[in-house]
Order: C-alpha cells, then structure tokens, then sequence
C-alpha cells in the first residue's frame, strides 16, 4: 500500500488529542493523497508528512482553491473543477483511505468509498482512526445498520477501526477485500 487517502476535518476539533492523532498519523505515512487545504487537520497532516520527509499530493476543487485554503507547501495539488471529480481523483490515486475525525465532508468521502468498496468497483481498504472513540458513535451505527438488514454482516469486515495509528495501518497492509456478487439477501 504505497497511497493512502485520508479523510479528514477542516477544522481541528476541541482539544489537542486530535491535533495530535494527526500528527502521529502524518509522520508514519510516506506518500499521500488528501483534499488539499491548508485548514484543520488537513493542513496539520500534511504538514507533518511533509516535516517527516513524505510526499503529500493534494486534490482540490478550484472554488475552494479561489477561497485560498489549498496548502501552498505539499509535494503537488491538483486542481479539479467540483467535489465529484475531487473524490474520483483522490480514488484514483490512492491505494488505500483512512478517516481522522471530521465532519459531513469527512463522512460523505468514507460513506462513499465504502460504498464502492461494497459494489466491487474497488478493493481497497477504507478505515477509521478512531482518535479518542470519536467513531464510536458511526461505528455503533453500522453495527444497528447491520442488525436491521439495511448492511450485509460481511460488508461489516470492509470498515477497519483502531485508535492506534501505526496498528490501523498494518491492518490496512493486511487487509483482504470481502465482496459479495449477490446484491440481494
């Protein structure tokens, strides 16, 4: 896994812990693709990869770009014209996604390509750094999801979770794809 795509806020959260689950997450990653802004913990993450040596290319709409939050100081930001083409492109060139804590935009990216992931148009591995049990309340979700019938129990084997950075990352390493061609019951 030479890529991966992380999701995350554009605001850095109420405390330091999250600040600080980017950091650590930026300086164990190498080559990365992000959303390109120069806010929140997007802009911390990228900063760290960059202060560890890493390589960090950015995937920017240009009426984002026009309100100047793209990050100036990344390896390479590519500019793209809506949100849709932002996220095709962040799939395109990553291997693959992990979600920090963040907001809709943040969910909207992680529900997306767990969506794909579960159609089969990709077997990449879509994860969740659950930075102080942030995610507990989405993972209680698809868990109850599940339980109703609305998620197959093996589409439940396609979302990694873990609060430690560098173990959500050999998961990811690991990670064998699960996908049923039967769309139905």
């Amino acid at each position: 896994m030479k890529r991966v795509c992380v999701f995350c806020g554009s605001r850095p959260g109420v405390g330091e812990v999250y600040v600080d689950a980017a950091v650590q997450l930026g300086r164990l990653l190498a080559s990365r693709v992000y959303g390109g802004g120069n806010v929140g913990l997007m802009g911390i993450l990228a900063d760290a990869v960059m202060e560890a040596g890493g390589r960090v290319i950015g995937v920017m709409p240009d009426f984002l770009v026009r309100k100047e939050i793209a990050h100036q100081g990344i390896t390479s930001l590519e500019i793209v014209t809506t949100m849709h083409e932002r996220k095709q492109r962040m799939a395109e060139l990553s291997d693959g996604f992990v979600a920090l804590p963040g907001g809709f935009g943040t969910l909207d990216e992680l529900c997306e390509v767990l969506t794909w992931a579960q159609l089969g148009i990709h077997a990449k591995p879509c994860a969740l750094l659950n930075v102080d049990g942030f995610f507990d309340p989405f993972v209680d979700f698809v868990a109850h999801a599940a339980r109703q019938g609305f998620i197959k129990p093996l589409h439940l084997e396609m979302l990694l979770c873990d609060r430690n950075p560098a173990a959500l990352l050999a998961r990811m390493q690991a990670f064998q794809p699960v996908y049923s061609d039967k769309w139905a019951r």
